[in-house]
Parts: C-alpha cells; structure tokens; sequence
C-alpha cells in the first residue's frame, strides 16, 4: 500500500512540476520523523528547497536571455581602481532602485576605463534579483532596428525591448552610422526614455554626439531624454588592457 501511495505521490508531484518535492520528499520524511519536526515544518524545509531552486533556474534564464558576456561581473571587477565616490556609487546601484525609477546610467571614459565591464556587472547584479536586462553593443542593436524598419516591424521590437527593465547599449556611437541608421536609434530611446532604464557606454563625451545624430537638434533632444533621469560615471582611469599588458611583458622579462 505504502509503495502504491509513494508511486501515485510522484506522478502527483510531477504533474504539479515540483521535482524538489519529488526528489526529497521520502528523505525529508525520515529526517522530521527523527528530528521530530511537525507536519508544517516538513513542509516548509520541502518548500523553502523547491522555491530555492525556481529562483536559480530563474536567474539562469534570465543571464541567457539578457546576452550578456557572462564573465563580467562585479566579482571579477578590480573596483579598487576606482575612485571611493564611484565605487560607493557602484554599490548603490547594484540594488536596484534606479531601475525601479526608470533612471539612466552614462558611463563615459576612454578606452579599456573598464566601462563595459562595470556596467555589465552590475545587470548580472539586477539579473540575480530577478529583473530582466537586455545587453547589446550599438552597432547591432541599430542593425536590428534597421532590419525590423525595413521588414515593417519596428514597433513590435520596440514593445519587445520595452518589456526589459534595463536595456544596455554598449559602444555608443563608437562605429559611425549613417542618417537612416542613427534614426532608428533615436526612436529607441525615445520610445524607452521614463519606461525603462538605459545603460550605455560610451567614449564620445556629450560634446561629440553631433556625430552620432547627424544634427544639433537631434542630438539635443537625445541627450535631453538620457540625461532627465540618470546617473553619470566619469571613469577617468587608466586602460586596465594597457595595464595588464604591462603586467605580463614585465613577468616576461
């Protein structure tokens, strides 16, 4: 009978999509029974074991789906060669708030400043409180919206963008495009600007962007949208590349 039970228990715990249950359920018993637990607290230790797994398989999910470079975290960043006021910046921001706000994050520097890196570390940190994030580079973020344009379907992608709390455009304006192009990218952000948060990274100081949108008003209200609601990290810091080359030719000695 106690065989037939478990059986039928299993196929139960299956259908319901509870494989935690079903895996631990027999040796989680034997355990309350020993430790003389009650019903409630069996149950919650099965619970608390299968809502823990949902929430990694989440996190999973969600990392795949945002493209982001999986090894740029904040736990792989070297924040200390970043000044205190940043890094104490960089530690709010990895709660969250900002994008429960819908503000912006500029990260401004020159090349290998670390600006990719930063900010991709801190989606990972957004990505692991559960809140979906979109990574791509400029260039082909704006191919996509330039192929969706052509084939008629741009506001479907923009809706389908819209859906990520936070988009990251990395490389901003670090290829130069052409009228049409630099269009669609300007539809972006205008369709995301106080629905989602924006992350972009970029070497062009705001000065510069004239280049980017082709002209001054264009360029105007570009940076009016980013800039209304937004964080700006100045990483004035030397080139981690050109540093860690350094490094290597001088053990290389």
């Amino acid at each position: 009978m106690r065989m037939s039970v478990n059986k039928h228990l299993t196929e139960l715990l299956k259908e319901l999509h509870l494989p935690v249950f079903r895996e631990y359920y027999q040796e989680l018993a034997k355990k309350a029974a020993a430790d003389e637990l009650s019903y409630e607290e069996y149950l919650f230790e099965l619970a608390q074991r299968e809502c823990e797994l949902r929430r990694v398989n989440k996190v999973a999910r969600l990392v795949k789906a945002s493209k982001l470079p999986l090894k740029k975290t904040l736990d792989t960043f070297e924040l200390n060669r970043l000044p205190l006021k940043i890094r104490r910046q960089v530690k709010v921001l990895a709660e969250g708030g900002f994008a429960d706000r819908r503000e912006n994050i500029l990260a401004f520097g020159k090349p290998g400043s670390g600006k990719t890196h930063l900010l991709c570390g801190i989606c990972h940190a957004l990505a692991r409180q559960g809140r979906k994030v979109y990574f791509g580079t400029c260039d082909l973020m704006v191919q996509g919206l330039l192929r969706a344009k052509e084939e008629l379907v741009l506001d479907k992608l923009l809706k389908k963008l819209g859906k990520f709390d936070v988009l990251m455009i990395d490389d901003f304006g670090y290829v130069k495009q052409n009228r049409e192009e630099m269009e669609v990218l300007f539809t972006l952000l205008a369709y995301r600007y106080e629905r989602g948060s924006v992350l972009i990274t970029s070497n062009l100081p705001f000065s510069k962007w004239e280049v980017i949108f082709k002209d001054p008003m264009t360029t105007a209200a570009a940076i009016d949208r980013l800039v209304h609601h937004s964080v700006i990290l100045e990483l004035n810091v030397p080139s981690y590349r050109a540093e860690q080359a350094r490094k290597r030719k001088k053990q290389g000695q």
